[in-house]
């Protein structure tokens, strides 16, 4: 009886502790600089290779040249569980091969874990030269890389891109807010050319008591999601609605938009919240950036296509009559809120065309996300969160590199090229946007001489009821000349995305008009 009841009393401790903030990552990741960073905040900042090396009475390396990396690794498992188990709060800072312990990994089951990512040439330059025993064979550096990357993955619960020494301070307040989220949510750090910002994927988001940005909120959101989710987002200084669907897309839509935020007297220290899909997202985000010159604004995206995509990168527009998009701005996010529960309120003939988004972001990352998308049998809004924030971290991935649109951000145009001129030559109301992005992923992969892959794609589309042919109203004639407004076009013509294999994307190919043809007619 004793033995229980002390058994309850340490279980009851435990859960009365709190979580700590734990930097993981690969060697020269920068956790010893995150670990300052946060002690330069205010908090209390633990590095665990330094404790091991007053345990150990000598320095990691020379352990590892008298008793051997086994030896090591068993007694930094005991040790490093053991500060995991009795920490309360604060920040833990833990050696690149501690994940690969078992009960370490369960230990950190009740923490904030933080992946601190680095590429391999990047990790090699900044220890390269050092004493690190498992720093000194480029090739055995590597592979080690190889293999723990998929455990950071895993584990990490939110993700910081390698970057300046700064940006961990800066992700801070996002980092300790994520403790007050529901358990499941993911954190992805966003940071391009124009800003840094958090993107939240979970469910159960807009039920916590929490926002990312202080100051009044005004919302735009359309009146089908706005009467689902507006309370959630409240408290509002105003709200102004617009028609669901493509086409409240356009200048007059906007022009009302901010002709009524400026009758409720919202101001440049106010924000914006864009609840719900693609259209809202990108209609109001247009009206964020115009607004008395640019005013923040939280994406709250409520659809798959949104989640997966739209949501992110800070592009924002609207529709003119003769092609999708063509007026707009770039203009990043404050934070993006992407709350998977408001996907179980999404019949059934809206979540399909997100997973054409889904299957375009798969084909462009290839690897484990490819694997993922291709065995699902049915989008179940429960299942698939993992899904979507692979999606929306392969998307900031890319705007990272090239947020403005100047080379590689092209690869996310897989299928858009013809799904948009699709969308405009019938109007923007024969089709929902992922349902022309599909029979555009199948007429670029037609391009791209993948016969095989357009099949699998084509079986994957059927699968997920997405239509495969173009409805014979379409005329072939009219989508070829909606593609050759195409706003990427050069004056060397229309640069396709073409992609032989997943995760081999290749941008501003030129395409034989004949070919265009043959495949948008292929698609009847």
């Amino acid at each position: 009886m004793a033995t229980l009841e002390g058994q309850d009393a340490g279980q009851s401790a435990s859960a009365a502790r709190r979580p700590a903030i734990v930097f993981i990552g690969f060697m020269g990741a920068g956790k010893t600089t995150s670990a300052n960073a946060a002690r330069a905040a205010g908090l209390e900042a633990i590095e665990a290779d330094e404790l091991l090396e007053g345990e150990l009475g000598m320095p990691i390396a020379g352990f590892f040249g008298r008793r051997g990396e086994e030896e090591f690794r068993s007694l930094e498992s005991a040790e490093v569980s053991q500060l995991l188990e009795d920490a309360d709060g604060g920040v833990i800072s833990l050696g690149g091969g501690a994940v690969c312990s078992e009960p370490v990994r369960g230990a950190l089951g009740r923490h904030v874990v933080v992946w601190l990512q680095v590429s391999t040439e990047e990790a090699w330059r900044r220890v390269e030269g050092s004493n690190r025993p498992l720093a000194q064979d480029r090739a055995r550096f590597e592979a080690l890389h190889t293999e723990r990357e998929p455990i950071y993955a895993e584990l990490a619960d939110a993700i910081l891109p390698s970057g300046d020494e700064g940006m961990v301070g800066r992700a801070l307040p996002a980092l300790l807010g994520l403790r007050q989220l529901p358990s499941g949510t993911r954190m992805a750090w966003a940071s391009s050319e124009s800003g840094e910002y958090p993107v939240y994927v979970g469910e159960g988001l807009l039920a916590a008591d929490w926002w990312p940005l202080e100051g009044q909120r005004f919302c735009v959101s359309d009146t089908t999601v706005s009467g689902l989710y507006a309370e959630a987002v409240k408290p509002l200084a105003g709200l102004v609605e617009v028609d669901p669907g493509e086409r409240a897309k356009t200048l007059a839509e906007a022009e009302r938009v901010l002709r009524e935020l400026a009758q409720l007297g919202m101001s440049r220290a106010d924000h914006l919240v864009a609840l719900g899909g693609g259209v809202v997202g990108d209609l109001a985000g247009f009206c964020a950036a115009t607004y008395q010159r640019g005013v923040e604004i939280v994406q709250v995206p409520s659809t798959l296509v949104a989640q997966v995509d739209s949501a992110y990168g800070g592009k924002t527009g609207v529709d003119l009559t003769e092609a999708k998009n063509y007026v707009g701005a770039y203009h990043l996010p404050s934070a993006v809120i992407a709350d998977t529960g408001t996907l179980a309120t999404l019949p059934a003939e809206e979540l399909a065309p997100g997973f054409a988004e889904v299957l375009k972001t798969a084909l462009i990352a290839g690897g484990r996300l490819w694997e993922r998308v291709r065995a699902l049998e049915e989008i179940d809004p429960g299942g698939i969160d993992d899904v979507i924030f692979a999606c929306a971290r392969t998307k900031l991935e890319i705007v990272a590199a090239d947020e403005r649109d100047s080379g590689l951000r092209a690869a996310l145009n897989l299928g858009h090229t013809v799904g948009h001129a699709i969308e405009a030559a019938s109007g923007y109301g024969r089709y929902r946007h992922g349902e022309a992005v599909g029979l555009g992923l199948l007429a670029a992969l037609r391009l791209s001489g993948a016969d095989e892959l357009r099949d699998e794609v084509r079986n994957l589309m059927d699968r997920h009821h997405l239509p495969t042919r173009l409805d014979p109203g379409i005329e072939v004639e009219a989508v070829l000349a909606a593609a050759a407004l195409d706003k990427k076009r050069t004056p060397d013509g229309i640069g396709f995305v073409l992609l032989a294999r997943p995760g081999e994307p290749a941008i501003e190919q030129q395409v034989d008009p004949d070919d265009v043809r043959a495949a948008v007619e292929e698609l009847r």
